[in-house]
């Protein structure tokens, strides 16, 4: 994991410079994504659970992953520094000073690694909740809380981590695929927006709509070119098929290996991946097309609003659709179906207000090049 600039006449053949961290880090999210869908697929095909589960292993393992690399990486940057090298930015960022200057960590691996940390802790408590009450029947536990919000954590310095290296292939490779995962993600934890009294407006639909107007506007600054959008939507749709697929499989083969049986009434849809938009492809191509008119006049807010707003809607209001075509549910009412686009409209735009800043942001964080 090289850390340092290297000679101005040295020729490397080795990787470049910052990808075996950023890949660690990166598959560490990728497999804590792998094992969240598995364990909901899990709690609704079979049960309730204990502590100890292959599922759980794959959450905690992508985890540790990402928070060792992350730990790696800042004691190299530090003991670098201390010895008067010059540290190479592109790894993760620029470092910034902790507990005063004991050590220098770059700001991509500080975040992903204080997630990291913090999901230990959410995962003692959540082992002390198992001891207190044996198994765990369902996903909204506090410390299932704190662990979701900590691995969402991790996920966002693993952006952070590919936005610093967005010069180079790799990086807007890695920083689309990121987003992508941490869209999957995140989507559980729309999930507890079903506790809010929300009138007719279907929660989760409206908190997926503002969730895919951040991240693929974000997408789309990440790349400050035509492709942005459509490239996480791509991404996206490419776990989406793998997970359809063995989320259902890994619960049922889990199942008979530890002699459990599953329910009678389990119909094959997975969860987690069935929360996806199904039209996240063609929502991707309509915000290209938006941000590409807009951004001619060169109002760059009013862009991320009305790109934001129209994916909003189209998800929000496509949503509760989607879950009666896979569930077989009668559709909703009228009154459901639009207030929940609207609020879908609103939260996009939302959504699209703050991917132009924070995407501003994740700009900031690459080195300037020279020449």
């Amino acid at each position: 994991m090289e850390i340092t600039a290297p000679a101005a006449t040295a020729v490397s053949t080795s990787a470049p410079k910052g990808v075996v961290a950023a890949g660690f880090v990166l598959g560490g999210s990728v497999l804590s994504l792998t094992g969240l869908t598995w364990d909901i697929q899990w709690h609704s095909d079979v049960g309730p659970d204990t502590f100890f589960t292959l599922p759980h292993l794959l959450l905690y393992s992508g985890s540790a992953i990402a928070g060792i690399a992350s730990l790696v990486v800042v004691l190299l940057t530090t003991a670098a520094e201390r010895a008067g090298r010059t540290v190479d930015p592109i790894v993760g960022g620029r470092a910034v000073g902790v507990f005063g200057r004991t050590f220098a960590a770059p700001v991509g691996y500080l975040i992903s690694g204080l997630g990291a940390a913090s999901f230990l802790l959410y995962g003692l408590w959540d082992q002390w909740w198992h001891s207190l009450y044996g198994f765990d029947a369902v996903i909204a536990s506090p410390p299932h809380i704190g662990l979701l919000l900590s691995v969402a954590i991790t996920m966002v310095g693993t952006v952070m981590v590919f936005a610093t290296a967005r010069h180079q292939r790799w990086g807007l490779i890695g920083g689309l695929v990121s987003l992508a995962v941490l869209f999957g993600f995140s989507t559980v934890i729309t999930i507890g927006l079903g506790q809010i009294p929300t009138g007719p407006v279907e929660p989760l639909a409206a908190g997926t709509a503002f969730l895919a107007a951040l991240i693929l506007i974000l997408g789309a600054r990440l790349l400050d070119r035509p492709g942005g959008a459509l490239g996480v939507a791509a991404v996206l749709a490419a776990l989406q098929a793998v997970f359809w697929w063995f989320s259902p499989w890994a619960a049922r083969v889990y199942a008979d290996a530890i002699g459990l049986p599953v329910r009678d009434y389990v119909d094959g849809v997975p969860d987690l991946p069935s929360l996806w938009p199904l039209s996240l492809l063609v929502v991707g191509g309509l915000v290209e097309l938006l941000l590409g008119v807009t951004r001619r006049g060169g109002n760059l807010r009013r862009a991320g609003w009305l790109a934001g707003g129209v994916a909003g809607l189209v998800v929000g209001g496509l949503a509760p659709v989607q879950t009666v075509l896979l569930r077989s549910l009668p559709l909703p009412g009228a009154d459901v179906l639009i207030a929940t686009a609207v609020a879908g409209l609103v939260l996009g735009a939302v959504g699209g207000f703050l991917a132009v800043r924070f995407g501003g942001m994740l700009r900031q964080l690459a080195p300037v090049r020279e020449g």
